[in-house]
């Protein structure tokens, strides 16, 4: 009877360890960590949904995150613009969202409004053309929105940009 009980405790203890080992190698291989460059590309904006360039802006980002099952991440985002958001995944999709202080000035000259910055990507292939969960590149969309009626005006203002991210090294 010890000698089942053993056996029984033996192989608990081998599966319990099965289990664990690969979800947490798993979880780096879903995960975003690193240095990362990231442009948003003025030249194709769109200011509510009306072609127009913006200034395009590139800065570097440092990522930290970890994912408890793929699809489901959090972390933490450095900007050396000087900010700090958070990151997360949902599904194959990763989302940055942080508010950005004086983004518009309004007609009047006196007055600034901020804006939510959100930047949506996934991973995919160097060139944008397809998915790819393997690839250091991601692409997708950076969308800064004001509230409505800031400056008087009731519709509120949004320029969407693309985005890519590029992961150093």
């Amino acid at each position: 009877m010890r000698g089942t009980v053993t056996a029984v405790a033996s192989a608990a203890a081998v599966i319990a360890t099965l289990a664990v080992a690969p979800s947490a190698q798993a979880s780096d291989r879903w995960s975003l960590n690193g240095t990362f460059t990231a442009t948003s590309n003025g030249e194709w904006a769109r200011t509510n949904d009306v072609f127009r360039n913006e200034v395009s802006l590139r800065s570097i980002w440092t990522i930290s995150s970890q994912c408890s099952y793929p699809g489901e991440c959090t972390g933490t985002v450095n900007s050396d613009l000087g900010w700090t958001a958070p990151i997360y995944a949902t599904g194959s999709t990763w989302y940055v969202k942080h508010i950005v202080p004086n983004w518009i000035t309004c007609p009047d000259g006196t007055t600034t409004v901020s804006g939510l910055q959100v930047f949506r990507f996934i991973a995919a292939t160097p060139d944008g053309a397809s998915a790819d969960p393997s690839s250091n590149t991601l692409v997708g969309e950076d969308i800064t929105t004001g509230a409505s009626g800031s400056c008087g005006r009731s519709p509120s203002l949004y320029i969407t940009m693309p985005f890519k991210l590029i992961k150093q090294g």
